[in-house]
């Protein structure tokens, strides 16, 4: 059984960061927010780091290693159904990275995050918070952004819930994604179809570099403005 090496550094530190401020955006708008004084300032903050992390996720889905750019891991229609139907007969493809259907899971996590983060800009609870950019274009602008944004959270629960069920189910099948993305390394049991071309899954520095200095552009841009 080979050890294929899948996640950089990069995007495993991505995902942790965004998993720990999506739970404190979650808890601070479900919760009292104990013990925050001001949870609704602490929920704008996650959202900001959420923006930030985002930012870098994008840029590093176009320029970042093999398996974190999206033209790794996005596939057709026609490609999707073949691997849902692999999957229906009980001998899914092997893929190293996303398959065809995780695949699309991130870009719809990654949409509907970046709304929910974008949204949050644009509102206000008329007390304690104002959003840097709310008035904008307008309060019926940001009253109707305010029922996309609460609409838009209980379908990231649903995003979420699905997530963790494909991890139980590939735990079940064997594949361990909570390890991988902890140690960036996998050991499928088949020669993975997506394997990269020699010297395609290193890192990119320099690519690396501005992806990170955008990320944090962009929340300090929100956070101290």
């Amino acid at each position: 059984m080979r050890h294929v090496f899948v996640w950089d550094i990069f995007v495993r530190l991505f995902h942790w960061g965004l998993v720990g401020a999506v739970i404190m955006a979650f808890y601070t708008m479900e919760t009292s927010g104990a013990p925050f004084l001001f949870p609704i300032e602490v929920h704008a903050q996650a959202g900001y780091v959420v923006l930030g992390l985002l930012a870098f996720r994008w840029l590093w889905g176009l320029v970042g290693s093999y398996y974190a750019r999206f033209r790794t891991f996005l596939v057709g229609p026609s490609g999707s159904l073949d691997y849902a139907q692999s999957v229906i007969r009980r001998s899914p493809t092997p893929y190293a990275g996303h398959n065809p259907l995780g695949g699309w899971m991130v870009i719809i996590m990654l949409m509907s995050l970046t709304f929910q983060a974008i949204s949050g800009l644009f509102l206000s609870d008329d007390i304690f918070f104002q959003g840097p950019l709310h008035g904008l274009f307008g309060g019926d602008f940001s009253k109707m952004l305010m029922r996309w944004h609460r609409l838009n959270s209980n379908f990231l629960i649903v995003l979420i819930g699905l997530h963790l069920a494909a991890i139980v189910v590939h735990r079940l099948m064997g594949e361990k994604l909570v390890k991988a993305m902890f140690t960036g390394v996998k050991t499928p049991s088949h020669t993975p179809v997506d394997s990269p071309l020699s010297g395609e899954v290193k890192t990119r520095w320099i690519w690396a570099l501005v992806a990170v200095v955008t990320g944090i552009a962009v929340t300090l841009t929100f956070w101290l403005g």
